[in-house]
């Protein structure tokens, strides 16, 4: 399988193939490219106003065309020109996921200047850390996030604001983004290079403050080719192993967005994707497993990329078999790990959908790795091959590659890894290598070139000295039918410096004790890495604005006389 895999992999990325690979000097280093891509993300937006008065926007009761969204960006980078914005200026959104978001970020990086990120979840001091690092000349927000900002105006006094669904009464010192759809709907004039940022997404590090991640056009572009690229050559290596014939075109895709637009798993690879091939997206005004199957019903969404525990729960949920999902093509997940479990659960209940995830980074611009369908199920604990923009290899503390099977951790090199971080060349220094990113996974690569994460580098229990992967704990919990969440961690102790602890959330209806549920991973993995602690939770486990469980709150609220 694999075998066809990778012929069909080299035919398309061969000199004269569709997505022909060529090595180009960026920020100083020879790296891959796509011959082919589009130079800038102008040209990349402009080029999909030819999908005409297709949906592109859905939310609620609102639907807006293509040709409808190009009139308005047109009119957003016309205002923000004559309100004296340029190329290389910043410009701020802070916002919930609506509509208007995708429009002024188009809007943005088209007329050259690039986008800051503003992580709708910030308090007050996160968002004053962020203006001050990014130092935008301009700003739109929605209500919750203007009232924010209003504390903390007077540290502002020149930006400006243009409030989003918000009322004239409520507006303060902002302006309304009635009045910039009031602007003429033509481009300003603008040279744009493809090495130039196209947007800042901050990192959620787990330690100190967030760093900004220059996204460039090319990196950009290159992920989202790559995206492409990965659909295209899994889908003719499974017709050529069942020998059928090729099929007609796909529809435009439907697309539910169901992570914020402040990174890069619903901007650069949900969004991105769909915006490309004509598809529609489908926003949500937060996560709701109820409301999720609904609109996938109603809208007939094909495509659920989420995190993880998104999928889990509509897969769990008592009112999984009431909705009709059969739109569903493909679902799975990134931002996370996809547990093999999880693999399996999608594959054997959804009618129609294969499961499939995306392995990337803020830093990779996206994606590093995508696997899907059959393949996926054939290797559930591996994330797939690199993209094909991008070297990778597992290195040793020196450095050093590594050979296929060993483990070390998992560095990256090509077009869509980031220019580097705003305002911090030390950082940069210390995360890219001539061109390599260092990702701080730890991960092995096998025979097939698949990559395996292990963990990440800084997430693990070092027990006795022995390393414990907090994923690999994860996965073995995660296989026990009563469990619908898990989240494993350090915890202090005076004998092994660290021993493991693991916080869980049941389904619904199912029940296990701790004892039965230690033996139940003991039957998978050595006794080191069993938990010592367990945590019972009577909630679902704390996330943040990506989805993804927050780790460090487990540790500093659940008390040790509570753990079984």
């Amino acid at each position: 399988m694999f075998d066809v895999l990778n012929t069909v992999w080299e035919e398309m990325v061969a000199e004269g193939g569709p997505f022909e690979i060529v090595n180009r000097e960026i920020h100083g280093a020879l790296q891959r490219d796509f011959k082919t891509a589009p130079p800038n993300l102008a040209a990349f937006w402009q080029a999909t106003e030819a999908h005409g008065n297709r949906d592109y926007l859905v939310y609620e009761n609102e639907r807006i065309t293509y040709a409808q969204a190009h009139q308005i960006t047109r009119s957003i980078a016309q205002y923000l020109h004559q309100k004296g914005v340029k190329p290389g200026d910043r410009v701020a959104i802070a916002m919930r996921n609506y509509p208007e978001y995708m429009l002024i970020y188009w809007a943005i990086v088209s007329m050259g200047a690039s986008v800051v990120g503003m992580n709708a979840w910030w308090v007050d001091d996160e968002m004053t850390y962020a203006l001050n690092d990014a130092t935008p000349v301009f700003a739109f927000m929605d209500k919750e996030r203007l009232e924010r900002f209003e504390r903390i105006r007077s540290q502002f006094p020149d930006l400006q604001v243009v409030a989003v669904r918000v009322a004239d009464a409520d507006l303060g010192c902002a302006s309304s983004y009635s009045e910039v759809l009031t602007a003429d709907s033509v481009w300003p004039e603008a040279s744009l290079d493809g090495d130039q940022d196209a947007c800042i997404f901050y990192t959620s590090g787990t330690t100190g403050r967030p760093k900004g991640a220059q996204l460039t056009h090319r990196s950009c572009i290159a992920n989202a080719l790559n995206m492409v690229f990965m659909t295209g050559v899994q889908g003719e290596a499974l017709r050529r192993i069942a020998g059928a014939q090729p099929s007609p075109p796909s529809p435009p895709p439907v697309a539910l967005v169901a992570t914020p637009l402040f990174h890069v798993t619903a901007n650069n690879c949900v969004a991105y994707l769909a915006t490309l091939a004509g598809g529609t997206l489908v926003h949500m005004y937060k996560w709701d497993v109820v409301e999720a199957m609904r609109l996938i019903e109603a809208e007939k969404v094909t495509a659920l990329s989420a995190v993880p525990v998104m999928s889990r729960e509509i897969i769990l949920h008592p009112d999984f078999h009431k909705y009709d999902l059969s739109s569903l093509s493909t679902m799975g997940g990134g931002g996370a790990a996809l547990q093999p479990d999880l693999v399996h659960k999608i594959d054997q209940e959804m009618s129609t959908a294969r499961p499939n995830t995306g392995y990337g980074m803020t830093e990779t611009s996206g994606i590093i790795t995508s696997m899907g369908a059959d393949f996926f199920v054939a290797k559930p604990a591996s994330c797939g091959r690199a993209v094909p923009t991008l070297e990778a290899k597992c290195v040793n503390e020196k450095g050093e590659a590594l050979a296929a099977g060993e483990v070390g951790e998992l560095w990256v090199r090509g077009s869509n890894v980031i220019k580097g971080y705003l305002n911090r060349p030390d950082a940069t220094a210390d995360s890219i290598t001539d061109g390599w990113l260092h990702t701080g996974d730890v991960a092995y690569l096998d025979e097939d070139g698949c990559i395996f994460l292990v963990d990440r580098a800084k997430d693990m229990v070092i027990r006795g000295g022995e390393n414990v992967y907090c994923a690999e704990v994860e996965n073995a919990v995660f296989s026990h039918d009563a469990v619908a969440e898990c989240a494993v961690f350090a915890v202090p102790d005076e004998r092994l410096g660290e021993e493991v602890g693991a916080a869980v959330y049941l389904r619904p209806g199912h029940a296990v004790g701790a004892d039965e549920l230690k033996t139940h991973v003991a039957s998978q993995l050595a006794p080191f890495k069993v938990p010592r602690h367990v945590w019972f939770v009577s909630d679902p486990l704390p996330r943040n604005a990506n989805g993804k469980f927050v780790k460090r709150t487990l540790q500093e609220t659940l008390a040790l006389a509570d753990a079984q």
